[in-house]
Parts: structure tokens; sequence; C-alpha cells
């Protein structure tokens, strides 16, 4: 096969695997689309919880309240897509795969969307409530907390975002070690770097309180001594 030939059917095979994931990413959204409103609910429901009685939140813009339920719900037929999204891409990339990646890529990517997942249920089951609680509370005398949902849902995936890729950091450092970049030694090496950079990483992305700060780092760091163990117990061991 020729060059031009072999060109060609590469982007014959990339426009029938982004095909597939844009359909079935189509298809998830308009069977989710109905429940728009009450996607957008369960996700203020950490707010909501925390607001005064009779508080609610606020849409400051005309077309915000239909926006925002539309975003989310977009946002949620993505995640529920994202396997098989990935599938697509692993059937796009595979052939070119020598079989000892083969082996070392599924895991990693499987293992990479599992924690971006518990990172993301980390911050709605634990983190928001903290967070919440400690604004409305802080709220001086007289001043009703009503958040605009515009701005809500930012903050909301920015920090799932945060804690998505916080999760990702034992990943990172299995493909550190495996690739040789850096060994298990140096890494406990630098270990009280690490912590101190967890930390700053924490008091940037996280609200200004310390207990917010501290559910950010320590996770950061707890996965990257997991990191470490998971490394060492895949470094293959010398022979007797």
């Amino acid at each position: 096969m020729s060059t031009s030939e072999s060109l060609i059917a590469h982007l014959i095979e990339l426009r029938t695997r982004l095909l597939h994931s844009v359909i079935a990413l189509l298809l998830i959204f308009v069977c989710l689309f109905p429940w728009a409103s009450d996607l957008y609910a369960l996700l203020a429901q950490p707010m909501l919880s925390k607001l005064p009685e009779g508080g609610q939140m606020i849409a400051t813009d005309v077309t915000t309240p239909f926006i925002v339920p539309l975003k989310v719900t977009m946002m949620a037929a993505f995640l529920i897509a994202l396997p098989y999204l990935l599938y697509q891409v692993w059937r796009f990339v595979a052939p070119g795969l020598y079989e000892h990646e083969k082996r070392l890529i599924v895991p990693l990517i499987a293992a990479s969307v599992l924690l971006f997942f518990c990172g993301m249920a980390f911050a709605y089951f634990v983190v928001f409530p903290v967070v919440f609680g400690f604004i409305t509370a802080s709220a001086p005398v007289g001043v009703a907390v009503m958040t605009d949902i515009d701005k809500y849902l930012s903050f909301v995936l920015s920090m799932f975002m945060a804690f998505g890729i916080t999760f990702q950091v034992p990943v990172a450092v299995v493909l550190l070690v495996r690739m040789g970049m850096v060994s298990i030694a140096k890494l406990r090496e630098i270990r009280p770097y690490v912590v101190v950079g967890a930390f700053v990483i924490g008091a940037i992305f996280t609200p200004p309180d310390v207990v917010s700060q501290f559910m950010l780092a320590v996770p950061l760091w707890l996965l990257y001594e997991a990191g470490i163990v998971v490394a060492n117990w895949l470094q293959p061991k010398p022979s007797p």
C-alpha cells in the first residue's frame, strides 16, 4: 500500500470513529434531555441544601434558565458516553501499538477514567457540602445568599476538573516510572516538596478556608503515595 493510500485509509478510519462517537453522544443527550431540569436540580442539591430556609438560586440572564440545564445535560451525556468514546479512540490507535504497549495502556486508561469519576464523586459528596456550608455561614448579617445558576455551574465544573485531575496522580506516577523518567527512590526523595506543592494547589483551586484546602491537598498527597506503591509493585523484579 502506498503512502497516500495509507493516509486515506487512516483518515477514513478516523472519520468512522468520530462519527460513531458523535452519534453515541447525541443519542444519549437526546435521551437525557427531558430530564434536563432534574439533572440540574441534582447538581445544585449540595448548594440548595445549605441555603437558609426560603433561599433559592437565581438566573440573571434571559436565556440562562434554558441554557444552563442544557449544559448540564450535555456534560452528563459526555460522562455516560466516555467509556464508549475512549473505546473508539482505542480502536483507532491500537493497530499501531506494540503488544506490550497495549498491555500497559488499557489498564491505565481504565484506571484514569475510574479515578476521574472518583474525583468528581469526592467533590460532590464530600467537598461541596463543606464548601457551601462555609460560604453560606460566612455571609454577613442582612446579606441573602442567592447564587446565579450560571456562575454556580462554572464553579462546580472547575471543582470537578480540579478533583478529577488530582485523582490522576497515581496514573501519572506509574507512567513516569514505567517510561524510565523517574525512579521510585527519587519519588520518595521529593516527597516533602510534593506535600508542600499539594497544599499550594489546594490553596489555589479551593475557596479560602483551611478545611477546603486540606480536602484537596491531603487526597493529592495520599494519591501520590498510592502511585508510588503501585509503581513499585508493577516494576519488574530482578531475576534471582
